[in-house]
């Protein structure tokens, strides 16, 4: 239940959004940013399948340990009867799911059978999602995974992406000793791994000569360059994976002291988390992908490694999600598959006390994201001159604009709104609609009443977000305000 004073705040910036900000004054202060969007110099193509999740191989299976890891539910995690998991699939607009993890290789791997194998591919068909399948590299049997591919292949090929073979080979627990603290020896670095990779694929091509795969899953920097430089001609590779969690550990930098919520807000929110560390990375681990020729998606990604619960499973996580992805597709990844590592609370997909299927609130990035990424990439430059903390995406087609737009400022005190102009280059604009996504009262930390188009996200029934009509626009631009802690995607129709 909302505040009285969060009802008013919230019709009130519904009436500054459909009329303009000239009828009323908001309750936040709001500065001038204007972005303008060059449609002339339209680049990549977004692919709709960008957003995806990444589950662990071994939920797949039904296993007594599964069952207590699901808090005493007996269904397994994907099959057809699960309404209200296809349901959150659908509403989130998904298109990816990658199997895989690190229950996918070693001693202790998952070994799904073929009851299982067809429950998932159940699912992913009602869902609507492509698979990433991963094999069994550390410890495993060529012969057995080539059975498992057929299998796959003569069954499922519809709902198939392409095969994975292991799962961040350059860890140093993958490899034998003495390089490592792995189990099978016939993995000691780089070389060995891509023989050994190539030895399971080539029996895996035997089984399906039509096979795709996918690889190396690389946890680190280099090998995934060094992957696709190596697999370049080689003819049946058609995608290179790496894993990224932006945050690492979940501790103070420096120390074994756990990060509080605050800290962890503060940090995914904070301007270099985008401003920096991706490009870092992105020249270090995709560019070379890219120049290779490979198309680049992360299959693992998050805030941080295992989550920091009451923000990782808050709101403030879906404004760096939106933030994160549109970032990467502007810089030509393919893809990203946020991971849910175990059964624990700041997975994006979790299991209620009742033990049926709930959506943490980052599920909201994920239709946010696929609202305003119809179309290619086209290049934006912001007017910021108070420095707002605020980023903006463009992405369009010949007759359609989309705009995301990240007010990343919070806090009760300081936070403020923006003000913001929409301009555009090589486009006529004739009208324009929004849709926000909004926490209560603006809140980073909020886990429940979060909309996106003045609609939740719900496990039981479809998702009812709604355009609105923005009608403040003045010479082919728009205006509208952006609350803090908030996100607009403007979708503006003409030619």
């Amino acid at each position: 239940m909302y505040t009285l004073l969060y009802r008013r705040r919230r019709l009130l910036v519904a009436a500054i959004v459909t009329l303009g900000f000239s009828l009323a004054i908001p309750l936040f202060a709001a500065v001038p940013v204007t972005i303008r969007v060059n449609a002339a110099r339209r680049g990549y193509a977004i692919p709709r399948d960008f957003c995806g999740l990444s589950f662990e191989a071994k939920s797949e299976t039904h296993t007594a340990a599964d069952r207590r890891g699901i808090r005493g539910s007996m269904r397994p995690l994907f099959s057809l009867g699960d309404h209200d998991l296809i349901t959150l699939f659908r509403n989130m607009g998904l298109g990816n799911l990658r199997l895989g993890g690190g229950t996918a290789d070693g001693l202790h791997a998952a070994h799904p059978t073929r009851v299982d194998i067809a429950r998932v591919f159940g699912f992913a068909g009602a869902a609507g999602v492509k698979v990433i399948y991963s094999l069994q590299l550390e410890n495993g049997n060529p012969a057995r995974d080539a059975a498992t591919a057929r299998y796959i292949w003569m069954h499922f090929q519809r709902n198939l992406e392409c095969f994975a073979i292991g799962n961040e080979p350059d860890v140093p627990g993958y490899h034998y000793p003495p390089h490592g603290r792995g189990t099978d020896p016939a993995i000691r670095g780089y070389r060995s791994y891509l023989a050994d990779w190539r030895k399971f694929a080539t029996a895996i091509l035997r089984a399906v000569p039509a096979a795709k795969f996918a690889g190396p899953d690389a946890a680190g920097k280099l090998w995934a360059g060094r992957f696709a430089r190596d697999q370049k001609n080689w003819g049946h590779v058609v995608l290179i994976t790496q894993h990224w969690y932006i945050g690492g550990g979940p501790f103070i930098p420096g120390t074994r002291k756990a990060l509080t919520p605050a800290m962890a807000a503060n940090a995914m929110l904070s301007q270099a988390w985008i401003d920096n560390r991706c490009p870092h990375f992105f020249r270090q681990n995709v560019a070379p992908v890219l120049a290779a020729g490979f198309p680049c998606r992360m299959t693992e990604a998050n805030d941080y490694l295992y989550g920091i619960n009451g923000a990782s499973n808050a709101f403030g996580a879906a404004l760096w999600a939106l933030d994160f992805m549109h970032w990467w597709a502007a810089h030509g990844c393919c893809g990203v598959n946020f991971h849910n590592t175990r059964w624990i609370p700041t997975d994006t997909i979790y299991v209620g006390p009742s033990g049926g299927y709930r959506m943490n609130p980052k599920g909201y990035a994920f239709r946010a994201f696929d609202l305003g990424s119809r179309g290619r990439v086209e290049p934006t430059a912001l007017t910021n001159p108070d420095h707002l903390n605020l980023t903006a995406y463009g992405v369009g087609t010949a007759n359609t604009q989309y705009m995301t737009i990240i007010n990343k400022e919070h806090g009760r005190r300081n936070a403020r709104g923006a003000a913001v102009t929409i301009a555009f280059h090589g486009f006529t604009a004739d009208k324009a609609q929004v849709m926000l996504m909004l926490a209560p009262d603006d809140n980073v930390f909020a886990r429940q009443g979060i909309t996106l188009g003045g609609s939740a996200i719900s496990n039981h029934a479809p998702w009812h977000g709604r355009w609105r009509v923005l009608n403040s626009r003045s010479h082919g631009r728009f205006t509208l305000i952006v609350p803090p802690a908030s996100a607009a995607i403007v979708r503006v129709s003409g030619h």
